[in-house]
């Protein structure tokens, strides 16, 4: 009989963050062209973010207040910037249950407020790490344990399709969030061990 169970990949430690193999394996670079961006007005809750990215997001209101909706500019008068969600974890406040408050528009596309006013060098923070870091997630298990999941999201189909067409793995894709986040040595290691997946 066969076996009908999902297979799980492999996970491998690389400096002390758990990552899925998938993150070596997988192809992804976003389309934005085809999606425009819909990650930031699709889902349940807001962007994962901690408390020192708040802090930042405050700090760069001024630069943005005028680009962000007038209901997006309640939802923040009300509750802030940032809530917890169902799972307790802090993430960006969000409108009618689903758009990021920091969501604006340039005709059909929807654009990050934050990320605008920080390539036009209006504030020095650009956005969430979890936004920049996707479609890879971070979870924090505790006791300084990171593990770094891909995720698969229906809307990002074409992201997927352009990857292959790319031949651009994820990681490679995300070479600077990556950076960012963990920095240059621990990417360097990264792509030391994405070779053994080549």
């Amino acid at each position: 009989m066969k076996d009908s169970r999902e297979k799980i990949p492999p996970i491998l430690e690389v400096a002390g963050v758990l990552i899925s193999s998938e993150i070596l394996t997988e192809c992804f670079c976003c389309d934005y062209e085809k999606c425009r961006g819909i990650c930031c007005v699709e889902g349940d809750a807001g962007a994962p973010v901690t408390i020192d990215e708040i802090a930042d997001i405050e700090a760069s209101l001024d630069s943005v207040w005028c680009d962000l909706s007038a209901s997006a500019q309640s939802v923040i008068d009300k509750q802030g910037v940032a809530y917890s969600d169902k799972d307790g974890e802090l993430v960006t406040s969000i409108v009618r249950g689903k758009d990021c408050v920091f969501t604006c528009y340039e005709g059909d596309n929807c654009l990050c407020a934050l990320e605008r006013a920080y390539r036009n060098g209006k504030t020095h923070f650009c956005k969430p790490i979890s936004c920049a870091l996707y479609p890879i997630r971070e979870k924090n298990f505790g006791n300084g344990l990171i593990g770094l999941n891909y995720n698969r999201w229906s809307v990002c189909r074409d992201a997927i399709e352009k990857g292959k067409a790319l031949n651009l793995p994820v990681y490679r894709f995300l070479k600077e969030p990556l950076i960012r986040r963990f920095g240059q040595a621990w990417y360097d290691e990264l792509c030391e061990v994405a070779k053994c997946f080549s």
